[in-house]
């Protein structure tokens, strides 16, 4: 058995927003400081660093988690999806982004990435969903700016155009 030192830094290999990296980390370094200070993934926030706001919530091989509370050696060989992978290219914005701008379902913006990481799992496995399904995913996540009906109809109408892409074959 290998003991760790506190301030032993180790090698992670991992896919970020499907991109290969390679990075060293100690053993307490969570997940929220390594994508921010060590990748410059910094649409990753950090809010309470308890795991109670949901501002650092990522996708951990597709299901989201708080970047805050997970060790950054835990995602060996994992995929790591941040807000900065939802854009299916650069100067374009997702589905669910994109329904988040025409609802102004954001403000200040802090808790947002946390938001469209979980909504962006959920709405792929429920993709017709209800408001108060919605309701339940968001209410996972503190935002003092919108009082969230903003937040529920962007995914109501992000999750209407996905079905609508989908049956389409579209490319979202």
């Amino acid at each position: 058995m290998t003991i760790l030192t506190a301030d032993e830094r180790h090698e992670i290999r991992f896919t970020l927003n499907g991109r290969e990296v390679v990075a060293a980390a100690s053993p307490r370094t969570s997940l929220a400081d390594l994508l921010r200070h060590g990748l410059g993934a910094t649409g990753t926030h950090v809010g309470c660093e308890h795991g109670v706001c949901g501002a650092c919530t990522v996708q951990i091989d597709g299901a989201p988690a708080r970047a805050c509370l997970t060790l950054a050696l835990q995602v060996e060989g994992c995929a790591v999806r941040t807000v900065e992978g939802l854009a299916p290219r650069a100067g374009r914005l997702g589905v669910l982004q994109e329904a988040f701008r025409r609802h102004h379902a954001l403000q200040c913006g802090f808790c947002t990435a946390g938001i469209l990481m979980s909504l962006d799992a959920f709405l792929r496995a429920a993709p017709d969903p209800t408001p108060e399904a919605v309701r339940e995913v968001v209410g996972g996540h503190l935002c003092r700016c919108t009082g969230y009906a903003p937040i529920v109809a962007a995914a109501l109408d992000a999750a209407a155009s996905l079905r609508g892409a989908a049956g389409e074959g579209g490319d979202v």
